[in-house]
């Protein structure tokens, strides 16, 4: 099964193939890196970017505007705070427009913790994110949706925010990817690059990729239950997945559902759970002081104060500067498998 770094390259090159991609640069996006989590390797329009993530995203805007399709890379997440105004130019300039100018452009970075990356490479940018109106914001949990949700990206005239969780892009998926091949060690050895000298490889892409689609906005259900719901994406939605499989053990039956896109978030899959279970969780590793999670929450108690059984809940990142490199930090910094599941028994044992 690929990972959610191949599954990302092949969207990539499919999208150099046949949806128009026409540039994809940013720091060592281009050879012979091919990105610090290898996903750009051997893409054919791949090129490498000065250290300049205000330079990064205002080439993207201007190739966009220009008609081009362009995709940009900020490497990590902690670097793209300086480029909130580019951010807000690009949405401002379609919005103002009244969609006479497409910005037909996708930025992609990778954000949140995992990899003890301390707190230059550690923060999160989803509730930032969803503060600039006008980005349509994705963040996919498995491979598969990596690769869908990316075609998606690429094929909207829009911009696109692409949230890659780091700790999850060594992450194989369950499900494979269409056109991917059965053998995972002949995947490798079609799109990985060799270690050391890479002048002359080049990768061959498997000829059954197709374009498979995850649609911007629509929420995926992964687990059914009456008791209770908790809703997540990213890295934390596999550890709300585990425990809701421990809790079955305890007769305790969660839906567990997988937001993958923060705008246009997909709220009738929500409203459609909350009505059916009246208990639920919103879980996310961003800071808890205005995350996204409490917007959801927010709303969830405008309209269905009457039908919740008990108070809805969010847990989050502490509110703290950065993530400590140390392991303990980092643990207690943001939600791990034993916070989650704390929260997920108590919210669907609270009595009525």
């Amino acid at each position: 099964m690929a990972t959610m770094a191949q599954a990302i390259r092949m969207a990539l090159a499919y999208g150099e193939q046949h949806l128009g991609v026409t540039d994809i640069f940013g720091e060592d996006v281009g050879p012979p890196l091919g990105g610090v989590f290898t996903c750009t390797q051997g893409l054919q329009t791949a090129w490498n970017s000065p250290l300049d993530e205000r330079g990064i995203v205002g080439a993207a805007i201007g190739l966009a505007i220009a008609g081009q399709r362009p995709v940009a890379e900020i490497q990590f997440c902690d670097y793209i705070f300086n480029t909130i105004d580019l951010l807000k130019l690009a949405t401002n300039s379609t919005w103002s427009s009244g969609g006479e100018f497409n910005f037909p452009m996708v930025i992609k970075t990778t954000t949140g913790s995992g990899v003890h990356g301390s707190i230059y490479h550690s923060h999160s940018f989803d509730a930032i994110a969803t503060h600039i109106p006008g980005w349509k914001i994705v963040y996919p949990s498995n491979a598969v949706d990596a690769y869908g949700l990316m075609i998606a990206a690429l094929k909207d005239s829009n911009p696109v925010l692409y949230l890659e969780p780091k700790a999850m892009l060594r992450n194989k998926c369950a499900e494979r990817i269409p056109g991917e091949p059965e053998d995972e060690r002949a995947l490798r050895d079609m799109i990985d690059a060799p270690l050391g000298d890479r002048k002359n490889w080049k990768p061959k892409w498997p000829e059954g990729l197709t374009d498979f689609t995850v649609p911007i906005g629509k929420a995926k259900l992964c687990r059914t239950g009456a008791d209770a719901t908790v809703v997540s994406y990213g890295r934390t939605l596999p550890l709300c997945l585990d425990a809701a499989d421990a809790l079955v053990k305890e007769g305790i039956h969660y839906d567990v559902l997988d937001l993958r896109t923060l705008m246009p978030y997909d709220w009738d899959a929500i409203a459609q759970s909350i009505k059916k279970t009246g208990r639920v969780l919103f879980v996310n590793e961003d800071t808890e002081i205005t995350n996204f999670g409490e917007h959801l929450l927010r709303r969830t108690v405008d309209e269905f104060f009457y039908e919740l059984r008990v108070r809805p809940r969010v847990l989050a990142g502490k509110h703290v500067p950065g993530v400590g490199m140390a392991p303990t930090l980092e643990d207690a910094s943001v939600p791990q498998l034993p916070d989650v599941l704390r929260e997920m028994r108590e919210l669907a044992t609270e009595p009525e």
